[in-house]
């Protein structure tokens, strides 16, 4: 059988019942002055993080900021986020992450839905939060750069004695990606914070919780040195997952916490700039999403670098072709490389790769549940009896990272939440062995002539001929055949021509499944998480 989680480690995990201001206090009397986050030539420990955070915490209730308003923090990665977050959640308020880029009449309907009374933003974003605020319930505005510092300046830096029921209590209100149309706001109680960023902070290091001497959280590394020779408060790493994201959010600053890891930030992605910095600073890990680390193989930098500090890569936010996998290895032949899955309704994720040494990797599949997650799939037209190991279907997840449900939403509430499965709306295959491959997004699929037509099959396909940078297939409706399969293809290589990967892929599939148009474009759009934005490509079609 394959080995997903060692001997040594339990199959199931104990959690706290704690508020997720735990975690952060608890890294700080574990860390202490270790490096928590640095930018530039600036830089803030474990303990000045929770100090600020307190700071800020009590700064909100001081503006009279209540247990349960929302907050809203409107800016990209930078040192205040971080503050600013753990005092929003030390206060007793509901943090919701709004993206800095989203254009006006959406960031109005994203603070006018959460009911946000109150927004930390930066720079060009502040400008824009500033044109529409009449139109939302923000009263309170705390500009990063302006009056950020000045607004905590003197407050005290323990946390506030407020009382939080960790199961009722919303410490999220994250509005999902929107790649297939408006946001939804998806209720997180600090219970789900909590026990998803243990979860995936445990499955990454063979730890598990513990209660420190003061009541917080912190980690016992049970794991061998053998399976895991990452230790905590070892690590570092390249954050560019933005922290208005689910991946953000739980694995760029939670876990990093527990783990007791220093993360870098920079300003955008460059990645002759990235790929330095991770030599420099001798990063142990890199993670992101598939978009990231195709830049960095089609970069001439990643291959003479010295990197060989890296001991572990993880991918996310999307499937990551076969291809690059494989190049991936090749790259790195003693780094453990595992991908996961999720989406903002689990908090952050459902699944991983085995990570221990020893753990069974399967490429091409995003692993198995994380700890007391169950998985199952079901027909994609309906039903809860799942389908036989090895048959696609709609993924349904279980576990104590599922959301409560949609903010104001009982009707889409019920239709995702079936007899407490999550209904994702992602199509996939479990194997015998229970390892996930995700096939595509239910609504990404396309029908020609009836026939079920995915087009992750195509693009993988597309991607393994020589001379592709990046592809996305979408549909283009046509009333007699339903969708056609269009495929949208960066090329590396300007001699390849649309003959030649129309037939190279389309001698190898069905003929419904036929890719029947393709153009070459300069880049594929995706969304800041890392997700191909399809809705622009079948724009483009229209």
């Amino acid at each position: 059988m394959p080995i997903t989680i060692p001997d040594e480690m339990p199959a199931s995990l104990e959690y706290p019942e704690v508020p997720v201001g735990a975690i952060v206090a608890g890294a700080a009397a574990r860390w202490g002055e270790r490096v928590a986050y640095r930018h530039h030539d600036q830089h803030l420990s474990f303990a000045e993080v929770y100090r600020a955070a307190c700071r800020f915490a009590n700064a909100l209730r001081a503006n009279g900021i209540e247990p349960g308003d929302t907050v809203a923090i409107h800016a990209p990665n930078c040192l205040a986020y971080p503050v600013a977050y753990f005092g929003i959640l030390l206060a007793g308020a509901t943090f919701t992450p709004a993206n800095p880029l989203l254009p006006p009449a959406d960031l109005a309907a994203q603070l006018s839905d959460s009911g946000a009374v109150a927004a930390i933003s930066i720079g060009k974003a502040a400008q824009a939060l500033a044109a529409i605020r009449q139109h939302t319930p923000v009263r309170l505005v705390v500009t990063i750069g302006e009056d950020f510092d000045e607004f905590h300046a003197g407050q005290p830096e323990t946390r506030p004695d407020v009382g939080i029921d960790v199961r009722t209590r919303l410490a999220h209100l994250a509005y999902t990606g929107g790649t297939t149309g408006r946001s939804k706001g998806v209720e997180l109680p600090h219970r789900n914070v909590v026990v998803n960023s243990l979860q995936y902070a445990c499955w990454g290091s063979g730890c598990v919780p513990a209660l420190d001497a003061g009541g917080n959280l912190t980690l016992d590394q049970i794991g061998s040195e053998d399976e895991w020779p990452g230790r905590l408060g070892t690590g570092t790493g390249i954050n560019l997952t933005p922290w208005f994201h689910a991946m953000g959010t739980i694995g760029g600053l939670n876990v990093p916490m527990l783990t007791g890891t220093t993360i870098a930030l920079q300003d955008g992605f460059d990645p002759v700039r990235y790929l330095a910095d991770a030599e420099r600073l001798r990063i142990t890990t890199i993670g992101g999403a598939p978009a990231l680390f195709a830049a960095l193989l089609a970069c001439p930098d990643f291959h003479t670098r010295d990197l060989s500090s890296v001991r572990s890569l993880s991918s996310g936010a999307a499937p990551m072709p076969h291809e690059m996998i494989r190049a991936l290895r090749r790259r790195f032949p003693d780094a453990v490389i595992s991908e996961g899955y999720g989406l903002t309704e689990v908090t952050m994720g459902a699944t991983s790769g085995p990570t221990s040494a020893s753990g069974t990797r399967k490429p091409g599949t995003v692993g198995v549940p994380v700890f007391d997650t169950e998985v199952k799939i079901v027909p994609a037209e309906g039903g809860e009896e799942p389908v036989p190991a090895g048959e696609q279907g709609e993924v349904c997840i279980r576990g104590p990272q599922v959301m409560i449900g949609y903010h104001n939403r009982p009707a889409e509430t019920a239709a995702a939440l079936v007899g407490g499965w999550l209904h994702t709306g992602d199509i996939g295959v479990l194997d015998e062995d229970g390892y996930l491959s995700i096939v595509d997004r239910k609504k990404d699929m396309l029908l020609y002539k009836g026939y079920n037509v995915y087009p992750r099959e195509l693009e993988e396909l597309l991607l393994a001929q020589p001379g592709v940078r990046s592809a996305a297939v979408v549909g283009r409706k046509r009333a007699d055949v339903g969708e056609l399969p269009v495929a949208f293809v960066v090329r590396a290589d300007e001699e390849v021509t649309d003959e030649i990967l129309l037939t190279a892929v389309n001698e190898n599939v069905l003929p419904y499944k036929r890719i029947r148009e393709l153009y070459f474009v300069d880049e594929i759009p995706v969304s800041a998480a890392g997700k191909i934005l399809k809705r622009e490509l079948r724009q483009l079609l229209t």
